[in-house]
């Protein structure tokens, strides 16, 4: 793993927000978080990130149109999708960005270790 690889966490329920950071932060990833797509795009603005876990269901903007949005401004970055929704299935504009179901985790996770395991196999 790179030296200062930087997480993006985008969830809108705090306490998962909240937990994710602080474990991430523990296992030495530099985190930034958010809880809508909106906040999110903006703060990539002013700071740059690797990796970008998203959560599909967001007030507003949606997780699918904000990978969509943050892949197209800034390319390098990779995602894995944090998803509660047992329904959820990749779309194809996600896939055609290089996005494998492999890349979906359901919540909750019971081991965070497959998360890291996950982030670090991005990089």
């Amino acid at each position: 793993m790179p030296e200062n690889t930087t997480i993006l966490v985008v969830d809108d329920e705090d306490m998962v927000r909240i937990n994710l950071v602080a474990f991430l932060e523990d296992e030495g990833f530099e985190v930034l978080s958010a809880a809508s797509g909106e906040d999110a795009l903006d703060l990539l603005q002013s700071s740059s990130a690797d990796l970008g876990i998203i959560d599909m269901r967001l007030p507003g903007m949606d997780g699918n149109e904000l990978i969509a949005t943050a892949k197209q401004r800034y390319p390098h970055m990779h995602f894995v999708i944090h998803t509660g929704s047992t329904e959820y299935t990749l779309p194809s504009q996600l896939i055609e960005l290089g996005l494998t179901e492999a890349l979906v985790m359901h919540k909750p996770l019971a081991d965070m270790g497959l998360l890291v395991d996950k982030l670090r196999g991005l990089m």
